[in-house]
């Protein structure tokens, strides 16, 4: 009877554990992700500068924008003298966060084509977007977060995104 007992304890304690790792599987974690796409979402819109900043891994900040072929060439044609052009650009999530919060004008970043790949520590979200001032597009692109689990939940990383017209 003993045994019966045991085997029955580990076969449950087997399908609770199952059942645990089922719910933070991919599909949990993609849904985690995508709640921290929504929350940058809204705080642009809100030009909430603190929860824009909470979404980020603090001690750590990779941010390059690029520009593309056609903004590059536009670029260069405009100020051909200038020196410090140039067609990749280092920011911080930090400089991104006070221009939201000290934004004026209303903004909003659109995305479309979602994709989020993760394996539960690590993550990459992709996408393509359009940014408006004012209710006008001042820039498009694509987009990428490289994103990591930390005890406190999904963080970004780092980010890197295309300038376009």
């Amino acid at each position: 009877m003993n045994a019966s007992r045991c085997l029955a304890t580990v076969v449950l304690a087997a399908c609770c554990l199952g059942r645990a790792h089922a719910d933070s599987g991919p599909e949990a974690d993609r849904a985690a992700i995508a709640q921290v796409v929504r929350q940058f979402q809204a705080a642009i819109i809100a030009h909430d500068g603190k929860t824009l900043g909470s979404l980020f891994l603090q001690d750590h900040d990779s941010w390059l924008s690029v520009l593309d072929e056609k903004t590059w060439a536009e670029a260069k044609a405009r100020t051909p003298k200038v020196d410090n052009l140039r067609k990749v650009h280092k920011s911080s999530w930090r400089d991104f966060a006070a221009m939201i919060q000290d934004g004026r004008k209303p903004v909003e970043e659109r995305f479309y084509d979602v994709r989020i790949d993760t394996n539960g520590a690590v993550a990459s979200v992709y996408f393509d977007f359009d940014f408006l001032s004012d209710g006008k597009v001042s820039n498009r692109g694509a987009e990428s977060w490289q994103m990591v689990r930390t005890e406190d939940g999904w963080k970004i990383n780092s980010m890197l995104f295309s300038i376009g017209r």
